[in-house]
């Protein structure tokens, strides 16, 4: 019963008014100051009398000192149940001087009949007061925050990694009023079983059991992202624990010492790849962009927007932004703008790459060092359905944009293109490698300028990823639709891809063909099924009927491939680079490029798509057109 009503009191407390609390904290202040004069005096006097006669003019003295100096050293600023070890040095500092000033007074100056050594004692005893008030203070109002949010609706979690960025992680949230830490779980066997700021540290090995008797359905990952094989197993681990899992925060949003369920990040799907980070070569990066001007087409779309905030980062003397899309050319360019205060220009340039008097123009005006080409139409279902469209801007945009840079002296070229340019069973595919065929065949006729392509498979979270897709089913509770049980994909996260497209340009000769090492193929319906897990949810098939998210099989898309490739020969060679390879394959002369790109422009013209089939499959090596489509 006592413990009831003392719990509802502190609750009680916590909900007056700031002012209200701060007046207590001060009167509790003035206590303590006349407690200690009282204290000082009777050890020095060796009794317990009550202050009387010229004792009693300390009292006034001691307010004097304290009061202004606690006002302005924030005692009374701090919320005391989440009083810090900030808090306790603001108090060290304000009754350091205020020792000074009352010793000054009663023993370096001395008042006759007080005692020397009261004017050390008193603000040591204070000293002392003060900051158990604080600590006591913490503790009861501190449990009684707790209390009153455990019985609230704060979420249990289990936070992976007992480390510094896991325990900044535990205090903010428990400055939070939606997330409970319930337990830390670390691989550290010499922190398994100790308690810090009131959380055990448990064995991984323990995370099924604690999931299921703490009633916790997530679990927040607090370890270093350079561990990526670890972060792997860890993650394979929770799988089987069916709880969700999030990143923590990034450190500024920690630093700010308070965190929302809204502020934890998505898993980063390239955990689930398990690939240890390779550093840039610096060289690489810099070669082409540092104090050059640089032009990124189709800047709006996911690989152009990521490889514009990666040159930001390098330094030019002026990146200019060039996309037909009017929204996606503001956001990258609102984006960099409001960013930093970049010491180089950042220029955005509406216009369509298939329009040879604007390219003419942005080239004769900007005169770019280097292109990145990365404007291009890549769904493949849409590109299917819509030939000519995807032909004029992935075919002709590249050998308009390529001409043009050829003409106004660019340093550069770099195109960005596919692993569907191999064998392609779809026209993107196909379109991409006409692109590049154009591209090697202007490399060998105008080396004034080094024209290079760089392959690579999926990234994860782009425009075209199966990724935002399936996040999206799974928060609309299914069911997840994959087109074939044994479709497989390379993938590669968009930040890295980016990284590794400028370091391939930078060791470009001429007509290089650039294949990005990305890594293991992973099955798309074993992507699925991990997010399903990995957001605490469960699969449902027919050996778990009562599962929470169903997968469906929808059947291949138009054009579209089980598998994909990423080299027509057999033969790919290394560079210095670890993750970057080079190959050479057959092109066709200039002329007979042009002769034939000069026939698709008329077939684009005439809106002639028999036409334009006929020149992809006298083009493109391996090319064979989806037969099951209309």
């Amino acid at each position: 019963m006592s413990n009831t009503i003392g719990r509802k009191l502190m609750l009680a407390v916590l909900f007056w008014p700031r002012w209200f609390k701060r007046l207590f904290a001060v009167a509790i202040d003035v206590f303590l100051c006349v407690f200690t004069l009282w204290l000082a005096f009777s050890f020095r006097l060796n009794t317990w009398d009550m202050l009387s006669g010229v004792q009693l003019q300390t009292i006034p003295v001691s307010l004097a000192i304290a009061l202004p100096l606690f006002i302005t050293n924030g005692l009374y600023r701090t919320i005391f149940r989440f009083i810090g070890w900030a808090a306790f040095a603001a108090i060290f500092r304000a009754l350091l001087i205020y020792a000074l000033l009352f010793a000054m007074i009663y023993t370096f100056i001395g008042v006759e009949g007080i005692p020397r050594t009261v004017g050390i004692l008193q603000p040591m005893l204070l000293l002392l007061m003060v900051s158990i008030s604080r600590f006591i203070a913490r503790y009861i109002f501190g449990s009684a925050y707790r209390d009153m949010l455990r019985h609230g609706a704060r979420a249990p979690v289990i936070i992976y990694g007992a480390g510094g960025v896991g325990r900044q992680l535990a205090s903010a949230l428990r400055n939070g009023d939606e997330l409970n830490v319930k337990a830390f779980v670390d691989d550290d066997p010499a922190l398994h079983g100790v308690i810090i700021d009131g959380i055990r540290v448990h064995n991984p090995a323990r995370l099924k059991d604690l999931v299921e008797r703490l009633d916790v359905k997530t679990v927040l990952l607090a370890i270093p992202s350079d561990v990526s094989e670890r972060r792997k197993e860890i993650i394979d681990l929770l799988r089987n624990a069916h709880v969700a899992v999030r990143n923590a925060p990034n450190v500024s949003q920690l630093a700010q010492g308070r965190v929302r369920s809204t502020d934890l990040q998505e898993l980063d799907l390239d955990d689930l790849l398990g690939r240890p980070v390779v550093p840039p070569v610096p060289e690489l990066l810099n070669r082409n962009i540092r104090a050059q001007v640089v032009l990124v087409t189709g800047a709006g779309g996911s690989i152009g927007s990521e490889i514009a905030r990666q040159i930001c980062a390098i330094g030019p003397s002026k990146l200019v932004l060039f996309d037909a899309s009017e929204f996606a050319l503001y956001s990258i360019h609102n984006e960099l703008s409001r960013q930093a205060d970049w010491p180089f220009d950042i220029v955005p340039v509406l216009g369509s790459v298939r329009d040879p008097l604007r390219m003419e123009e942005v080239f004769a005006t900007y005169k770019p060092q280097t292109v990145y080409h990365a404007a291009a139409y890549k769904h493949v279902p849409l590109v299917e359905r819509n030939i000519i469209e995807g032909v004029q801007n992935n075919v002709l945009g590249t050998y308009v944009t390529a001409r043009a840079a050829a003409a106004h002296g660019t340093s550069a070229f770099v195109l960005i293109s596919t692993d569907k340019a191999v064998r392609p069973t779809n026209v993107m595919g196909a379109s991409k490698r006409m692109a590049e065929l154009v591209l090697q065949a202007l490399a060998a006729e105008k080396p004034q300028t080094v024209f290079s392509m760089v392959r690579f498979g999926n990234v994860l979270g782009s425009s075209g990823s199966v990724v935002p897709l399936f996040r999206q089913q799974i928060a609309e509770g299914g069911p997840i639709t994959v087109t074939h049980a044994d479709v497989t994909r390379y993938f590669m996260t968009i930040p890295e891809a980016a990284q590794l497209v400028i370091q391939a340009g930078a060791m470009a000769t001429g007509g290089d063909v650039f294949l990005l090492d990305m890594g293991k193929p992973v099955k798309i319906m074993d992507l699925a099924r991990v997010m399903v897990e990995l957001s605490g949810l469960t699969v449902k098939n027919e050996d778990n009927p009562e599962g929470d998210i169903e997968i469906v099989t929808t059947g291949l898309r138009p054009a579209e491939k089980l598998y994909e490739e990423l080299l027509l020969g057999n033969d790919p060679q290394p560079t210095r680079h670890p993750r970057i390879m080079t190959a050479r394959e057959d092109f066709f002369s200039l002329a007979d490029i042009e002769a034939d790109l000069s026939l698709l422009e008329t077939s684009v013209k005439t809106r002639d798509e028999q036409g334009i089939k006929a020149l992809i499959v006298k083009q493109v090596s391996g090319y064979h057109e989806n037969s099951e489509f209309p």
